[in-house]
């Protein structure tokens, strides 16, 4: 599956360095927010095994957007598996809105929403993380 991300970081640096850090292998996995009405996006990575200290198995790293200067903040982000991930398929490519202020138009489709609310101008494929990979998720709406 070609899913196009806009990561914040460079994410190869980020895996590295919490890889030889934690002595598991950690990876990206999605750009996004990381509560359901947030404005802004999280670069979120896993790892098989919990943190020994924290339990959690997936992290996200943001700016922090009341700091001067370039704070970057880390935060517990177990929650992504709870998500709904709409996105516009365009040349075989899969794209999906980061926030709920983050609309992509590719081509003659869109997608806005993030994790708040799902809208695009044609069809849209439902995914969802598990174990810290995209898996096609069937939509019921309500």
């Amino acid at each position: 599956m070609n899913i196009q991300h806009y990561p914040l970081f460079d994410t190869a640096k980020v895996e590295k360095h919490y890889s030889l850090k934690d002595g598991v292998e950690v990876k990206y996995v999605c750009t996004t927010a990381v509560s359901q009405h947030a404005e802004f996006a999280a670069d979120v990575f896993y790892r098989a095994t919990p943190h020994p200290e924290f339990g959690n198995r997936y992290f996200a790293l943001y700016h922090n957007l009341y700091a001067d200067g370039a704070q970057v903040m880390i935060t517990n982000a177990d929650c992504v598996e709870n998500f709904e991930f709409g996105m516009i398929e365009v040349d075989g490519k899969y794209y999906y809105s980061q926030h709920r202020h983050d609309y992509k138009a590719i081509g003659d489709k869109m997608i806005d929403g993030g994790r708040s609310y799902m809208r695009s101008g044609g069809r849209v494929d439902v995914f969802k993380i598990q174990d810290g990979k995209f898996v096609e998720y069937e939509f019921v709406p309500e």
